[in-house]
């Protein structure tokens, strides 16, 4: 329910929760009552079809009954033990996200021994090593690639792993603590740093002149002054800073796109790029083997 700030929906699940339930116990209790007029003496209701299938008049089942009562008393004292009628938490204090914890606890207690013996391991022997390799690809493929693709190859917005480009740092140290951690980059927008609509354009024609790209020689010439700007965190000569995440603008890789109008969107616009922490989901051991199989992506030679 944190996804909702009215408390309209806490009530409006508490009504149709208990509500349903009283409906049922109640629609059982009408049925019992009613009694259909069909002809003396024959037990039917009257109602026929196809000239001779015709509807008793019975009484539902006692056996039936018994267990749509039992269903009913125990769907009551489900909802009052278990969160179920909306902000009520239960009786019990259960909650997914614990059951959760204790199910991931017991699993990684169950994995100790698997993976104890990579503990003494190097980052460069364990990315060499088939089971550790084997392990870390699997940890990827579940938690990595939704982003970094199957490949490792990244997309607009998330990074390759598999060059030697690195925002913070390719070391596996950097690696594991990238990924124990995550990170935060941040862009802020600096147009108005860097002043009008011109200078903003003459500054991403010099940008390209860094990496060899297609640009503008004159407009280039005139943004080298006001690359200053930037040049707080890229570095003078452009080639990033890898303390605060700051792309290298010389080596023609693109993490948000390329040309001049990309870069003149990420001056005026800026960006936030995050990477969530793992240090909750995987255990150190984890991380590890983790860590040392993306450093051996870009390190397989």
């Amino acid at each position: 329910m944190s996804d909702f700030t009215s408390n309209f929906w806490p009530i409006f699940i508490t009504v149709i929760a208990v509500g349903g339930i009283l409906a049922c116990g109640l629609g059982l209790w009408l049925t019992s009552k009613i009694k259909v007029a069909g002809k003396p003496g024959d037990n039917t209701s009257g109602h026929v079809w196809d000239e001779d299938i015709r509807e008793m008049n019975n009484p539902l089942p006692r056996w039936w009954v018994g267990m749509f009562v039992i269903t009913i008393v125990f769907a009551l004292f489900y909802l009052a033990a278990y969160p179920g009628a909306g902000s009520y938490a239960g009786k019990l204090g259960w909650t997914s996200a614990n059951q959760y914890e204790k199910e991931v606890e017991v699993a990684n207690k169950a994995l100790e021994p698997l993976y104890a013996k990579f503990t003494s391991m190097s980052p460069e022997d364990l990315a060499k090593n088939p089971e550790a390799k084997a392990i870390g690809e699997r940890l990827f493929m579940n938690n990595c690639s939704q982003c970094h693709g199957s490949d490792a190859k990244g997309s607009r917005g998330f990074p390759n792993l598999t060059d030697n480009d690195w925002l913070y740092g390719g070391s596996p140290e950097k690696i594991q603590e990238t990924i124990t951690g995550g990170r935060m980059g941040m862009m802020p927008p600096i147009a108005a740093a860097v002043g009008t609509e011109d200078d903003v354009k003459n500054v991403a024609n010099y940008v390209l002149s860094l990496s060899g790209g297609m640009h503008d020689s004159g407009r280039a010439g005139l943004g080298k002054e006001k690359f200053a700007v930037c040049g707080a965190c890229h570095g003078a000569d452009g080639k990033g800073n890898q303390d605060v995440g700051a792309p290298n603008l010389t080596d023609n890789i693109w993490l948000h796109g390329a040309g001049e109008a990309a870069i003149i969107k990420r001056i005026n616009e800026g960006k936030v790029n995050q990477m969530p922490a793992w240090e909750d989901k995987f255990t150190p051991a984890q991380i590890q083997v983790l860590s040392s199989y993306v450093w051996g992506l870009s390190n397989n030679k």
